[in-house]
């Protein structure tokens, strides 16, 4: 385990066994550019071209034990990028689980692909394969493989798209950048939302 994880499990980011083990076994290190590589242990967000970041660990470490992926899942990866956070999730959900990754950039959505693949069996057409991209606005989310257990975007909206809210199951959770605050929304019934609200954030623009 690298001091970067140990230090948010001893901050009390990484609580969570499933997901420490993911961010053990993902290197956020496949998933930068060459000449970033060597600040794969910086806690900062880092550019990865086109205008857009890979999200800063901790932020992804208080998004994911807010979501509380589970083995076995159908999630929603909006605004996959670099493909970091959609190999995590590969790796929380398992072989029984899917990962819907959504990347509106082609070339973006590409390499994002190209990295989760660097996982055995992550991608689909390699073996079985967990994870599945498209190159979509991710407002629309992907409804063909609705509904989603959980839904995870990264990338700030001005508003939750009512997609989103309409392709999340009756339980599910979602956490979503809503400009400068992380917001989190569990599905209690078709038409009613349970929500909490972390400002303090900063993502780039959900276009």
């Amino acid at each position: 385990m690298n001091s970067l994880i140990n230090n948010l499990i001893k901050d009390g980011y990484l609580k969570t066994d499933l997901i420490i083990d993911a961010f053990s076994e993902i290197s956020r290190l496949e998933f930068l550019p060459e000449d970033l590589e060597a600040e794969f242990l910086a806690d900062v967000a880092l550019p990865i071209g086109y205008g857009q970041t890979i999200t800063q660990p901790k932020t992804v470490a208080i998004m994911l034990e807010l979501l509380e992926p589970e083995r076995g899942q159908n999630i929603l990866d909006v605004g996959s990028g670099s493909g970091w956070i959609t190999a995590l999730l590969c790796y929380i959900v398992g072989r029984e689980g899917r990962v819907t990754a959504l990347e509106r950039i082609e070339k973006l959505a590409m390499w994002g692909k190209n990295n989760v693949a660097k996982y055995k069996g992550y991608v689909e057409n390699l073996d079985e394969g967990i994870a599945e991209f498209h190159v979509l606005d991710g407002k629309k989310g992907f409804p063909d493989n609705a509904p989603y257990d959980r839904i995870i975007v990264s990338a700030s909206a001005n508003v939750i798209p009512e997609e989103l809210k309409n392709q999340l199951k009756v339980g599910g959770k979602m956490v979503i950048p809503v400009k400068n605050s992380l917001v989190y929304l569990e599905k209690r019934d078709e038409d009613n939302f349970y929500k909490e609200e972390y400002p303090g954030y900063n993502f780039v623009p959900l276009i």
